[in-house]
């Protein structure tokens, strides 16, 4: 154990690291749509190391039953009153790499899709949020601390303060994680109460009400006993109305319980020296392999085949928080420089999408436009593309830069978020960097990190450095979970 964990462990009057149960909607790798899901996946591994006992309750999605249900076993079931409703519950466990994970079975609610969006996805996190605070003295696993992720989960605090007096559900300590703020789980108050018993006192905007909702996430904020987000940049930033969504008077009140921590990357998955995704493989000290991945990437989706055009690449959500209307308005300026190659991978919104088909059939041989996802291209593009493109609106955290620079792609950001915290700008007069950024959401600022980061590819001594410098970045998710290791400690 760290001296600095005995040290604070001695304060507190313990002996021994606290248990913590993770509840999110995702895990990876047995459930994922976004970042959220990799950092459930990942923390749990991570402060095993520190000798924590960090375990998961997720949902027990179809897309898990599909994968992993003959390595499931099952713990115990009961039922779950939500209103006038009445649902089976299973309790289901998975040791995955040596992690503890709970499954909460129910086809009603979890047979289909992750998200059902609209009043079906609050009813099935609803279900959720009430089934894992009736499993929790049951699991034979007492945690000390519950780490809530996202709106999904951020009603625990609340009910658990509010309904189970006297019960030992009320004795935990909260933690709950803002991943994205934009999303908060908004309904209406009656609804909310129909489905949790919520008493009428807390549908006030000392509670839970904004804009005339009741707000899953606000109510998070304000009963949980710590709150934290996943970058430092970011905390700052939802404190201020342009970012904080309506709880920046909540977050600026409860500023002093408010940190932010960096996430971190599985640095086992995402290695181009090991990654059996990559038609080559590479490291910081040879190269050659990267120069192969990019050939191929080429050479696979009708590029031309030009080791000199570097690419410049997008794996991304197509929507405007993640800056395509500025790439919408400046693309055909930038596509003028003729030894400029262009590769978008992801989906979204419809006009973003049309767009960029368009853009492919003009042109043709130095723009691919993939319209989906797919998670092992997705490496390819990483490690195929010479820099990668995120002129966000806003970015809570953000994982593909790290992700780029670990594979030796260089990085331009827009400085928000988490963009911010994780890329080095390259300086031309020192040579430091690790990527290169803009500070305003402006298409024209965009236009000119860009026209830098083309300017450096032609002189290969300072691409070489500044490849070199991104490769060695920390981005393993050891660094973080020391991180969260100081704040589970500090909660006790």
């Amino acid at each position: 154990m760290k001296k600095q964990f005995r040290s604070i462990l001695n304060e507190k009057g313990r002996k021994e690291l606290p248990n913590i149960l993770l509840a999110a909607a995702e895990c990876a790798p047995l459930s994922k749509t976004g970042g959220l899901a990799d950092v459930v996946g990942t923390l749990p591994k991570a402060l095993k190391k520190l000798g924590f006992d960090a375990r998961v309750i997720t949902p027990y999605h179809r897309c898990i039953k599909n994968k992993y249900a003959d390595r499931v076993e099952h713990m115990f079931d009961f039922y779950v009153n939500l209103g006038w409703r009445t649902q089976y519950c299973g309790i289901e466990r998975l040791m995955l790499d040596d992690v503890c994970i709970y499954l909460v079975d129910s086809e009603f609610y979890f047979g289909d899709k992750i998200y059902r969006g609209g009043q079906a996805e609050g009813e099935q996190y609803a279900f959720f949020t009430r089934a894992v605070l009736d499993a929790i003295p049951n699991l034979g696993f007492t945690p000390d601390i519950v780490h809530c992720n996202d709106w999904h989960t951020a009603m625990l605090p609340m009910l658990a303060k509010t309904q189970y007096g006297g019960a030992m559900q009320s004795s935990l300590r909260w933690l709950l994680t803002i991943h994205n703020i934009a999303y908060q789980g908004k309904f209406g108050f009656e609804y909310v109460q129909d489905l949790l018993g919520v008493e009428d006192k807390y549908y006030t905007p000392e509670f839970m009400e904004l804009n005339g909702c009741a707000s899953f996430l606000k109510a998070g904020c304000v009963f949980a006993d710590r709150i934290n987000t996943v970058s430092p940049t970011y905390a700052n930033e939802i404190k201020t109305a342009y970012f904080g969504e309506g709880l920046e008077g909540i977050l600026s009140a409860r500023s002093n319980e408010l940190s932010g921590i960096i996430n971190g990357i599985d640095t086992k998955v995402f290695n181009p020296y090991t990654d059996p995704a990559l038609p080559a493989r590479y490291h910081k000290g040879r190269l050659s392999g990267k120069k192969l991945c990019k050939l191929a990437l080429q050479r696979d989706f009708g590029l031309e085949q030009r080791e000199d055009a570097p690419i410049f690449a997008m794996v991304t959500r197509m929507t405007e928080q993640k800056g395509f209307d500025l790439v919408e308005r400046m693309l055909d300026e930038l596509m003028q420089y003729n030894d400029m190659q262009f590769f978008v991978l992801g989906s979204g919104d419809k006009d973003y999408e049309d767009f960029m088909r368009n853009a492919e059939s003009r042109y043709k041989g130095r723009l691919c436009a993939f319209i989906g996802y797919n998670e092992e291209l997705s490496h390819r593009v990483y490690a195929g593309a010479d820099f990668l493109l995120m002129p966000s609106r806003f970015e809570p955290c953000g994982l593909s830069q790290m992700i780029a620079m670990r594979y030796g792609t260089l990085p331009i950001v827009r400085e928000t978020g988490g963009l911010k915290d994780s890329v080095k700008p390259y300086n031309r007069y020192t040579g430091e960097g690790t990527g290169f950024s803009f500070a305003d959401f402006n298409a024209h600022e965009m236009k000119d990190a860009v026209l830098l980061a083309l300017e450096c590819y032609h002189k290969p001594e300072v691409m070489k450095s500044l490849i070199r410098q991104a490769m060695e970045a920390d981005f393993s998710f050891d660094r973080s979970s020391e991180e969260y290791a100081m704040l589970y400690l500090w909660m006790l």
